[in-house]
């Protein structure tokens, strides 16, 4: 049987027999997804802590919002992943709706409903709530690059149908989540990781440089909205409107309410300089805390 382009690009395709499920002990399972965001957690947990300790905000204080923001990340990922992807499915199931360890989280859904309880829970606790989000936005990309291990694993972020020799095909018949296991598909999830684990080097890079506390957080959001609206044309999304898909235009809208209210709250911290106060009454002294770049994130 003569050799062919076609039989090479097969045989160059990346093909995952990884079980879903990590391991089973009787009724309890231990998913790759539900493992990887443990882990994704901790190193954000890793990095986000000592930063805002050097930033007057006590590790008690830090976890005393970090615990009510995470179940609300969770739970707002969850329930915007189940309205946008399958809703009569879930309906249907509704066991399923919050069984987040089978994979299945749309991340503007954990920012919708994570925004608020941070700034309740910092609020309630006498915490800075711009140096938190800045803290946030270290957190979060790390955590996501992780993440998304588990989604690669998972197969609930593919793009299309491709021949090209990165393209991933899932061969476990335990998967579920890919549409079939003969096809080879684009691998969506790794190019969410590599552009997670970029964006954090990106800012933990520029998280010293920032003279207004917040902007770290403001430049977290713009970034990952712009990668978010590039990344999903290569996703296997449903088409929303116009060409675009609904986190595409999740994206826009994100960007077209940051930009102004950052700007806005730039003009607040610099108007409220004068006073020697910021947001909260915290000292402006405190929300400038000068940091070494050559800092460890562990000390």
């Amino acid at each position: 049987m003569p050799f062919s382009t076609a039989n090479l690009a097969s045989l160059l395709i990346i093909k995952i027999g990884l079980d879903p499920v990590l391991v089973r002990f009787g009724p309890v399972s231990v998913h790759w997804y539900g493992l990887m965001y443990v882990v994704g957690i901790a190193a954000g947990l890793y990095v986000a802590l000592p930063y805002a300790e050097r930033h007057g905000i006590s590790r008690d204080r830090a976890y005393e919002v970090f615990w009510p923001v995470l179940v609300a990340c969770l739970v707002g990922g969850r329930l915007y992943y189940v309205v946008q992807s399958n809703l009569g499915w879930y309906l249907r199931h509704p066991q399923n709706v919050l069984a987040t360890w089978e994979g299945g989280m749309a991340f503007y859904g954990a920012v919708f409903l994570g925004l608020p309880a941070l700034y309740l829970a910092a609020r309630r606790v006498g915490a800075s709530v711009p140096l938190l989000l800045d803290a946030t936005a270290l957190f979060i990309p790390l955590a996501q690059a992780f993440g998304r291990i588990g989604n690669l694993v998972n197969g609930d972020i593919v793009g299309y149908p491709s021949s090209a020799p990165w393209a991933t095909q899932y061969t476990n018949p335990n998967n579920t989540f890919v549409p079939s296991h003969v096809v080879a598909y684009a691998p969506a999830a790794f190019f969410e990781l590599v552009f997670s684990a970029l964006l954090f080097g990106v800012l933990w890079s520029l998280k010293d440089r920032f003279r207004v506390p917040g902007t770290l957080f403001a430049l977290w959001l713009g970034l990952y909205s712009l990668g978010q609206f590039v990344l999903f044309f290569a996703r296997a999304n449903s088409v929303a409107a116009f060409g675009l898909k609904q986190a595409q235009w999740t994206a826009l809208v994100v960007l077209a309410v940051a930009i102004p209210a950052w700007l806005l709250w730039r003009q607040y911290f610099d108007r409220e300089s004068d006073a020697g106060q910021v947001e909260g009454g915290t000292a402006l002294d405190e929300s400038r805390v000068t940091v070494s770049p050559s800092a460890s994130p562990g000390h």
